[in-house]
């Protein structure tokens, strides 16, 4: 008796939905708590602290929708075979249009195509109501429709430029890969993703936002000594214009080798008036290429993209696999999909495991910034940026387990605080 995938997958599908709208229920309950984290009293004013809940509250609110109908069709689209469906129409759409449907690059094009449009069509409304209702409610968004439809338009052309290439070399691979198949592939997307890390900021990035060096002055200044005294090959300093869209803020570094680049956000500046609070966070971002967690991520993952071509290979000519979803045929694409949903469990702890480490790192940086004597204006920046950006308060120590690559605010300063006092 063939064993049932679909079934398996669906069901585990559901069973993770449970689990997470569990850990959603007790995050839920968290935000909806009167009072503050006895750390963050007096440090988070109560005005701040009521906003905070109500933006939580509204999120979490539009979460829950948004979870149970992205189930709900994901379930459906597995369950009544909507996926074999759909691919034979779109080989059909191939001969209407007098193309070769037994071309599986094509073929494979015309299904990805009519999949965006579904997805596109699906998920406008969720984004359009985060945008211009959640969003704008809460004093954060700073976008016009225009803007957000011509971001949307610009991201649908850069997938159409940059995807077919992409698609067509996989499938050659896979057909032609034979026993080394998983090398050529995890080579293929090792240089795929260093290349994309290259022209993305240089030149998909300002195709969205405007980047413009850092005027001359006593911030820049502080931020190139920071840099030289770790000998970080800063190359160029940039703010980009995230307020055009938003007024959260952030900040991040990118570049290979010798190359690197620092990124401020103006709404960053905007909100941090002290810049030695800039700098202190500059000094937490540096802490992380200091000691190699950069590096250390971008190994593991490549690890894990070896493993998972590796398990592919084991299973893309599974013929009963392929039959349990309805298909009658096996297309490197949706072979790819439909192991993707087989390793779903893997990957929830996978996650689970590098959310552990990306928090420890979150420490160690912490703890640089610290050493280079940012203990106060870091601990200022980090309470201004969660008071800004709103962030949550109170947070379930399940949900932030299994959720957040950051530890909560709360987690941090009490961190500091312990390293202080082993100090003294």
């Amino acid at each position: 008796m063939a064993f049932p995938y679909m079934e398996a997958v669906v069901g585990f599908m559901i069973l993770m939905y449970i689990f997470e709208s569990y850990l959603d229920l007790r995050q839920h309950s968290a935000h909806k708590l009167p009072s503050l984290p006895k750390t963050l009293e007096g440090v988070i004013s109560q005005e701040k602290f009521e906003k905070s809940r109500a933006y939580s509250i509204d999120k979490s609110n539009f979460h829950f929708v948004h979870e149970f109908v992205t189930i709900l069709m994901d379930s459906a689209i597995l369950f009544f075979g909507l996926l074999p469906w759909f691919w034979k129409r779109s080989g059909e759409f191939l001969v209407l249009v007098g193309l070769d449907a037994e071309n599986e690059i094509l073929h494979t094009l015309s299904f990805l195509a009519g999949f965006m449009i579904w997805s596109q069509i699906t998920d406008l409304p969720f984004s359009l109501y985060s945008t211009f209702v959640i969003e704008a409610r809460h004093g954060f968004n700073k976008q016009t429709i225009w803007l957000f439809f011509r971001d949307m338009i610009k991201g649908i052309a850069l997938s159409a430029v940059i995807g077919p290439p992409i698609v067509a070399a996989i499938i050659v691979i896979v057909q032609k890969g034979g026993p080394y198949l998983a090398i050529y592939l995890w080579g293929f997307m090792l240089v795929l993703s260093l290349v994309m890390m290259t022209i993305y900021p240089v030149l998909i990035a300002p195709l969205f936002n405007k980047f413009t060096p850092l005027p001359e002055g006593e911030l820049r200044m502080k931020i190139e000594n920071l840099a030289s005294s770790l000998k970080f090959p800063l190359k160029k300093l940039f703010v980009v214009d995230g307020s055009t869209r938003s007024s959260h803020s952030n900040a991040y570094m990118y570049g290979f080798f010798k190359n690197k680049r620092i990124v401020l956000y103006d709404t960053l500046i905007q909100q941090c008036k002290n810049e030695e609070e800039i700098v202190a966070v500059i000094a937490h971002e540096l802490g992380h290429w200091k000691l190699n967690h950069t590096m250390f991520t971008f190994i593991a993952v490549q690890i894990l993209s070896f493993s998972q071509f590796g398990g592919y290979t084991l299973v893309r000519n599974s013929k009963e696999l392929f039959e349990s979803f309805g298909f009658d045929t096996q297309p490197v694409l949706i072979g790819l999909i439909l192991f993707q949903h087989t390793v779903i469990p893997l990957q929830r702890i996978v996650s689970f495991v590098l959310n552990l480490v990306s928090r420890a790192f979150e420490f160690q940086a912490d703890d640089f910034a610290k050493k280079l004597g940012y203990s106060k204006p870091l601990r200022a920046a980090l309470v201004k940026l969660q008071e800004e950006n709103l962030s949550a308060m109170n947070t379930d120590p399940w949900y932030s387990a299994y959720h957040y690559s950051h530890p909560p605010l709360v987690e941090r300063l009490a961190a500091m605080d312990e390293l202080e006092k082993k100090e003294d």
